[in-house]
């Protein structure tokens, strides 16, 4: 299994929001997230780190290709993705389609070896 970890700013003043939409996919959306990523081949964990600079989201992917999967995620036509999508572009104030295409985070250490 591969890992791969991205840290996506959350924009000024939007963490609330950012925390409504994190609401409604572990409730009323879960399973629609769940079977997302099921369908993708990854187990997604996202997590709030709060900074002098401001908030950040740190999103770790697990599976075969998790960077493939993200990628394939970020075109979907599909409702759910859309709808994610839309939502994540509000929060973080960035285009997840233009962040898939550039360079993934480079691994540094790795305690395993």
């Amino acid at each position: 299994m591969a890992l791969q970890a991205v840290a996506f700013p959350i924009a000024p003043g939007k963490t609330e929001e950012w925390r409504k939409f994190i609401g409604d996919l572990n409730g009323a959306r879960h399973d629609e997230f769940a079977a997302s990523r099921k369908g993708l081949g990854v187990h997604e964990r996202t997590f709030l780190q709060s900074t002098p600079m401001g908030d950040l989201v740190i999103v770790t992917l697990e599976g075969d290709s998790p960077g493939e999967a993200f990628g394939r995620f970020v075109t979907s036509t599909d409702p759910f993705a859309r709808w994610f999508i839309a939502k994540a572009n509000e929060v973080h104030g960035i285009d997840l389609a233009q962040a898939s295409s550039g360079p993934m985070p480079e691994l540094v250490v790795d305690s395993a070896g």
